[in-house]
């Protein structure tokens, strides 16, 4: 093998391990992790130096468990069922949740339907749940005025939940509409036992914030 090619190996292991660092879906990010330490391995066996062979070894180990990582993966996607209300969530707002992160949040949540004219948030007023919007649409207004409408995959509350205190709008359901309702002490409860769920509906409320700030 060419120097110019090993450069090359070298260069395109550590890209594969920058791309799938822009990767949601935990499998391909897994994919793409084995790809690297595979690349990696070649690298550190050619070069000119020598065989570098306890990295070779450690990439190895990450290798074995990134392979054993998305077997399980595979494993708990085959063994949850999802309606096809929740598949659609699971695939549009939650991609950072396992299959399995997933089914719990869904599990303490409560599907509603809104009437229009419903008031899902009253500004200044305690919320006591986060909502999410499945479909429909809902009017946001602040001290009487309309600030803004939102449609789907919105969510209600959020500030709210993060920061605590009372509403920091008024949000009215402007045509029939249906959403989730996760109450606010049950899901702290379940974020607090288990921390990665916490850093994915972080991730979630990041992403939603950002979608209200480009509408």
């Amino acid at each position: 093998m060419t120097e110019t090619l090993i450069t090359m190996m070298g260069h395109a292991s550590f890209g594969l391990t920058a791309v799938s660092f822009c990767v949601r879906d935990m499998i391909v990010l897994r994919g793409l992790a084995i790809a690297s330490c595979l690349t990696g391995i070649i690298y550190n066996y050619s070069i000119l130096a020598g065989p570098l062979w306890l990295v070779i070894f450690w990439l190895s180990v990450f290798i074995a468990i990134n392979s054993a990582r998305i077997a399980g993966l595979f494993l708990e996607r085959r063994s949850v069922k999802f309606s096809e209300e929740e598949t659609e969530l699971y695939d549009t707002v939650f991609q950072n949740f396992s299959p399995v992160e997933f089914m719990k949040l869904m599990r303490i949540g409560q599907w509603r339907n809104g009437a229009v004219g419903d008031r899902l948030a009253e500004q200044g007023q305690k919320i006591g749940d986060l909502k999410l919007l499945y479909n429909g649409e809902i009017i946001v207004e602040r001290d009487g005025e309309e600030i803004g409408r939102a449609k789907d995959g919105a969510m209600i509350g959020e500030i709210s939940f993060i920061q605590g205190g009372g509403a920091t709008a008024t949000v009215t359901v402007d045509r029939p509409s249906r959403y989730i309702t996760w109450p606010e002490t049950d899901l702290r409860k379940l974020l607090h036992r288990n921390p990665a769920m916490d850093v994915a509906m972080k991730h979630a409320f990041s992403i939603d914030l950002m979608r209200k700030l480009s509408t």
